[in-house]
C-alpha cells in the first residue's frame, strides 16, 4: 500500500510563499506521475499541477502559472509544490496524488489518480 504523506502547508500572508512536499512511502511498481490538487469546503476538487515522473514534464492550471512550480526528487520519491506569490484565493487544503500507470498524456481529472495523501492546510491572509 502506497502512502502518501504531505508537509509544508501553513498560514502565511498574501505575497508571501510556501514549499509543500509530497512522500512515498512505498515505492509502488510504477510511477507515471504526481500532481497537486486542491480543494475547499462545499467546492470541487481543483487540480493544481502535475509531473511527468520519467522526464520532468511539468502541467499547470492557469490560476497559477507563473506563481507555482512543481519538481521532483525520483531517488526520494518526492513531489514539491513551490508557491510564491500567494494570494488569498490559494487558501485551500492541498492533496497530493499519484497515478502508477501510464496515460496518452499527464492527466488533470482526479479520477486518473491511483493514490492521495490526507492534505495539508494553506492559508493565506489578506
Amino acid at each position: 500500500q502506497v502512502q502518501l504523506v504531505e508537509s509544508g502547508g501553513g498560514l502565511v500572508q498574501a505575497g508571501e510563499s510556501l514549499r509543500l512536499s509530497c512522500e512515498a512511502s512505498l515505492r509502488p511498481f510504477s510511477i507515471y506521475a504526481m500532481a497537486w490538487f486542491r480543494q475547499n469546503p462545499g467546492k470541487e476538487r481543483e487540480f493544481v499541477a502535475a509531473i511527468s515522473w520519467s522526464d520532468g514534464n511539468t502541467y499547470y492550471a492557469d490560476s497559477v502559472k507563473g506563481r507555482f512550480a512543481i519538481s521532483r526528487d525520483n531517488t526520494k520519491n518526492t513531489v514539491y509544490l513551490q508557491m510564491n506569490s500567494l494570494k488569498p484565493e490559494d487558501t485551500a487544503v492541498y492533496f497530493c496524488a499519484l497515478r502508477r500507470w501510464n496515460a496518452q498524456t499527464v492527466p488533470r481529472a482526479g479520477y486518473e489518480y491511483n493514490d492521495w495523501g490526507q492534505g495539508t492546510q494553506v492559508t493565506v491572509s489578506s
